[in-house]
């Protein structure tokens, strides 16, 4: 390859005969010739690199046998990169320690011996920023307006299939290094990945940027397909899809695996908050894991999933992190956690979440909320007709056809929705949410919810707890100096202790643009409401109301003010497991007022001593006791009969006897 010449238009061909994994040797080869310092082989040499010695290159160069011993050291010129693949598979890329500078993201081919169709690349750098850092990207395709730019790829790093200015079908990309991107798409370039097979091992160092991934579109006017793919990837960061900077990536048809690998001795064990370096999960929010399987950033980005299989090992199958207004989609797809820990999707940035006829078998959590709006419901043909249109997804009219209509079917090991911020959540259709605990989690923020039974939608949570409304148990980063990261998450949260201080400012018997708000339309939930923050200063929070409104639908359950209570009194990363796990025990409301209003054609069968701030009955609304017992309502002490088209506001207490 001419890394000064870049032909246009062209079809690029790509095919070799046999993939095979290099050969590691011992550093030294009985018949390697000496190469001295500066000079370069010819083609097909065996090459030596000796300790102490470093050869320049200024052009790819073959050879049969590459063996650089430990201190030697291969360059190329600057605003250049050096890729190592052996029979078509990228190999011995070494990232540096993590430092300020490259974040760590330079890379070396470490020593050893490599045998086979040596080929050492010398392509045109593709220099990438974030944040303050520079990771100087490597890349199998690179991809940009004009089509294939060869000066800035590896073509020995793509095995089989055909390669044109505006798709790549059949390739095969196989890496055992570090840090070595498969397709990178941008500068409003459009292309098709058509049944590619990525298989990549090694670490990655940033999906904030996609420093590693397998594929990666990114830029304004950037359109990525990816159709009938399988990546399967095992690394530290090692994601499998990026979408970046506003570009639109369309996943379909394909199966998506990443799984966890070693962290860098370097890495501190409580990890960090500070992005730059964040190469895992924060604890904080109850799991582990280095490695998530998608990431969507940027502004106005777009990622959608079509029928499709996304998962991670741990931590998470689809993310949206360190973006703004962003849009991702799954439609008829499948979005797990191998693992046992991790969540289908995380949302921030005021992102707008669409799930269709997904079917979500994850660890941990269904979606963790940072700020957005969400929406769980079936595949209908017009609603992924409308989305169609609305995000520009390319599908045919006989690919919408063929799309069957499906529910979307939840299973979260722990929790359907934890909201750390602002957002709402809507299911609908026949979505079947099926919990191992607890089924939406709000930490103190004003958490929307709208549930609608009317099409069969059903929530089933594994402990009996419908909504928990509490404070945040969430440990703080700390600041640190004398490393690259500036913060790790060695934080410690201490449960309050004591009864909470009465607020003299909060309002507990109506409705404040703080509160956490759920609606329920026809639909039967077998379950409990809490609401346990204290309030009163606690958190610089005043207090937060639980405000719930049921129409036509029959409750069964406990819906109460609670104090709540862990089991351990305090959380490091050690018991990381413990942050959301919480015992409930109903008391009378201080600051943490329960609001609801049975609407019409409602029932509320209450199992157990019920203390609400507001109670609302429509003119048909009933409360009731289960079979064989009674309810009674007293009202700041005294016992009042429950009337039918009457609101009760104050101390409410119904005792169940």
């Amino acid at each position: 390859m001419d890394v000064t010449n870049r032909a246009r238009p062209r079809a690029l061909l790509v095919a070799v005969a046999a993939a095979m994994a290099p050969t590691l040797a011992a550093p030294a080869v009985a018949q390697a010739a000496t190469t001295a310092r500066g000079t370069e082989p010819k083609a097909g040499q065996r090459i030596t690199v000796a300790s102490g010695e470093t050869l320049t290159l200024t052009e790819t160069t073959t050879a049969s046998v590459l063996t650089i011993q430990e201190g030697g050291v291969i360059t190329v010129p600057d605003g250049y990169r050096l890729t190592l693949t052996v029979n078509g598979v990228e190999t011995g890329s070494q990232l540096d320690v993590l430092t300020d500078g490259y974040g760590g993201g330079a890379t070396a081919i470490a020593a050893g011996t490599y045998r086979g169709t040596v080929l050492l690349t010398v392509a045109e750098a593709n220099d990438v920023a974030f944040s303050d850092l520079t990771f100087p990207f490597r890349q199998a395709l690179y991809v940009d307006a004009n089509g294939v730019d060869e000066s800035k790829s590896v073509p020995s790093a793509v095995l089989g299939g055909t390669v044109t200015d505006t798709a790549a079908t059949g390739v095969r990309l196989l890496s055992d290094g570090e840090a070595f991107n498969g397709v990178y798409v941008t500068g409003g370039g459009t292309y098709t990945l058509s049944r590619p097979r990525i298989g990549y091992t090694g670490n990655g160092r940033c999906d904030f940027i996609g420093y590693g991934a397998s594929v990666v579109g990114t830029g304004a006017g950037t359109t990525l397909v990816v159709d009938g793919a399988t990546i399967r990837n095992e690394g530290v960061v090692r994601t499998a899809v990026i979408a970046d900077a506003t570009a639109n990536v369309v996943v379909k048809n394909s199966t998506i695996h990443c799984a966890d690998s070693t962290l860098p001795a370097e890495y501190p064990a409580d990890g960090t908050s500070d992005t730059r370096y964040m190469i895992t999960v924060p604890w904080m929010l109850g799991l582990s894991g280095n490695v998530r399987a998608t990431n969507l950033l940027g502004a106005s980005t777009r990622a959608s999933y079509i029928n499709s299989r996304i998962s991670s090992e741990k931590w998470g199958a689809l993310s949206v992190d360190g973006g703004s207004n962003c849009t991702l989609t799954a439609i008829n797809s499948t979005i797990a956690n191998t693992g046992g820990q991790g969540y289908g999707s995380y949302a921030i940035g005021n992102v707008t979440e669409h799930f269709l006829g997904c079917t979500f078998d994850v660890g941990d959590y269904a979606l963790i909320h940072w700020g957005a709006s969400a929406h769980y419901g079936d595949s209908t043909r017009a609603a992924v007709a409308a989305l169609n249109t609305s995000l520009e997804l390319g599908l045919t009219s006989t690919e919408l056809r063929r799309l069957p209509e499906k529910p979307s079917r939840i299973h979260a090991g722990r929790f359907m929705v934890l909201w750390y911020a602002t957002g709402s959540v809507t299911i609908d259709g026949g979505t079947q949410v099926t919990t191992g605990e607890t089924a939406f989690v709000s930490k103190a923020v004003p958490a929307t919810l709208t549930v609608d039974g009317s099409q069969g939608a059903r929530i089933k949570p594994g402990n009996g707890i419908v909504f928990q409304l509490m404070d945040t148990d969430r440990p703080s980063s700390v600041t640190v100096s004398g490393k690259p990261w500036k913060t790790e998450t060695i934080g410690t949260y201490t449960e309050p202790t004591g009864s909470p201080t009465k607020s003299s400012t909060w309002v507990t018997t109506s409705p404040q643009s703080t509160d956490a708000k759920a609606s329920f339309t026809d639909i039967d939930l077998k379950g409990d409401f809490y609401n346990s923050v204290r309030g009163g200063g606690n958190a610089n929070l005043q207090g937060q109301n639980l405000v719930l409104s049921f129409t036509d639908s029959r409750i069964e359950g406990t819906i109460s003010a609670s104090t709540t209570k862990h089991r351990v009194s305090t959380i490091t990363v050690t018991e990381y497991r413990e942050i959301s796990e919480v015992t409930n025990t109903p008391a009378p409301a201080v600051n943490n007022g329960v609001i609801v209003t049975l609407g019409a054609g409602s029932t509320w069968t209450v199992t157990s001593t019920s203390y609400l701030s507001t109670l609302t009955l429509a003119a048909d609304a009933k409360v009731r006791a289960p079979h064989g017992k009674t309810v009674t309502l007293t009202v700041d002490g005294t016992t009042t009969a429950l009337t039918p088209g009457t609101t009760y506001t104050g101390a409410l207490t119904l005792t169940v006897a």
